[in-house]
């Protein structure tokens, strides 16, 4: 028997194609929404603007708790390597969204935290993302978009 979620003529998962598109119209309505935030630096809100925030700069964001952490624990939950979480802290430095701090229980290591900059960043990330499921439950119905969330975490939950 064929799945419905697959195309007849190829081996192309309409599934996995909508997920994908639904990922990057809720990472760009996320960047949109940081853009316009007034909580949200004019530099930040320029680099979104621009596009120059993306979805790899998110990573830091969704991943990084108040708290932070070291750069490998940081790429690990991100499902990135090191050197390319390394490559992103670099850059949001840059920019001041976060820091480097020494780890008070190991010399050798640094702890990546956010910068006030940072956490004006992230609390902008939480509200953007709340208002971005909350347009989502209304162009698809508060059933429909329960359904989808119970659905994913189902599937994704042995994966955390």
């Amino acid at each position: 028997m064929t799945s419905p979620l697959v195309f007849q003529e190829g081996a192309h998962s309409q599934l996995l194609h909508w997920l994908r598109i639904s990922i990057e119209k809720m990472d760009a309505r996320v960047t949109s929404l940081m853009a316009q935030h007034p909580g949200v630096s004019l530099g930040l809100s320029n680099l979104a603007r621009r596009d120059q925030l993306g979805a790899a700069h998110i990573h830091i964001t969704r991943y990084l708790p108040a708290d932070g952490l070291r750069l490998t624990d940081l790429a690990a939950k991100a499902g990135i390597t090191k050197q390319a979480m390394g490559a992103l802290v670099s850059q949001c430095e840059a920019w001041g969204m976060v820091e480097r701090k020494h780890d008070p229980q190991d010399a050798r290591a640094r702890i990546i935290r956010f910068t006030p900059v940072g956490a004006a960043w992230l609390n902008a990330y939480h509200e953007s993302v709340a208002q971005a499921e909350q347009e989502l439950c209304a162009a698809v119905g508060q059933n429909v978009a329960t359904v989808i969330a119970l659905g994913l975490e189902a599937y994704g939950a042995d994966s955390e």
